[in-house]
């Protein structure tokens, strides 16, 4: 594997949005390093390549080595690291300490804010972690893990949480979890809380609708399972037609000296300035 191989175009519009406004983040199994590139060339808001759950134990080691020296070869990407009590957690981080292109790391099992911690202090200053809380246990000291030092967002590990407590798939079944996702991220003053993903093999409208309820319950990113996703979350984690719709009207009429009214109008006027500074960030404004 040469360091030719990796001269990769990342996709401009999605490398210049701030990784809190992310919306898709795009998972790409670290053992296939032919796949990195398709991978940051896509739409993908965020891209992470996944030296955890994809990576059997035996090819661990080789997955870390394409990775830093992707990363050391003009590739930027967001990485999955290996859980701290794991044999590997801190191969992992050593590794990639000093990998020019980390934008940040995904910390999987994450279930106490210390973990958080300890992840970011074994890599340069300013590193931000994001906190994967696949548990009953993560679930449950999530807003102590969102005010931990380091702590740069929340995701929910959806399928191990419904291993580790018995839950069904059912939305209602994962209310609670997502639910205390989303709290304690705004308790710990963290962007909006990343969702799980919609199964691999799942077509356009399953994405759409699992959107649907990541949006419904207060989240604002999810995962992604493969490249053929990524633009169904993004735009089912978008403002919508009719929401772009509402905040141009609303603001070409404050613009042009509409009054005030009654008390309702500036938190309006609030929502839809923050739509349209989310429609500006994602190209839509003009579309």
């Amino acid at each position: 594997m040469g360091r030719l191989d990796f001269m990769a175009f990342r996709n401009r519009r999605a490398a210049s949005l701030p990784a809190k406004l992310s919306r898709s983040w795009l998972l790409v199994n670290a053992a296939k390093p032919d796949d990195y590139a398709p991978a940051l060339a896509s739409e993908a808001d965020s891209v992470i390549f996944d030296m955890e759950a994809a990576v059997p134990d035996a090819q661990k080691a080789e997955a870390r080595e394409a990775v830093v020296e992707a990363l050391s070869c003009g590739m930027t990407a967001w990485v999955r690291v290996n859980g701290i009590e794991t044999d590997f957690w801190s191969e992992d981080l050593s590794a990639l300490s000093k990998a020019p292109g980390l934008r940040g790391v995904m910390l999987a099992m994450t279930e106490k804010p210390e973990q958080v911690t300890y992840t970011a202090m074994r890599l340069q200053a300013g590193t931000p972690v994001l906190a994967l809380i696949e548990s009953a246990i993560g679930i449950e000291n999530a807003t102590a893990i969102a005010s931990a030092p380091g702590t740069f967002r929340l995701a929910f590990g959806t399928n191990d949480f419904r291993k580790d407590t018995g839950v069904s798939e059912d939305p209602m079944a994962l209310a609670y979890a997502r639910g205390k996702l989303v709290v304690a991220s705004r308790v710990g003053q963290l962007p909006g809380a990343i969702d799980g993903p919609a199964g691999a093999g799942a077509g356009e409208d399953e994405v759409l609708e699992d959107c649907r309820v990541t949006a419904s319950m207060g989240m604002t990113g999810k995962l992604c399972l493969s490249v053929s996703q990524v633009e169904a979350v993004n735009h089912g984690l978008s403002p919508s037609d009719d929401e772009l719709r509402w905040a141009h009207e609303l603001l070409d009429a404050h613009a042009a000296g509409a009054s005030v009214g009654d008390g309702s109008y500036l938190p309006r006027l609030a929502r839809a300035q923050k739509i349209a500074d989310l429609a500006d960030s994602y190209g839509l404004w003009n579309a």
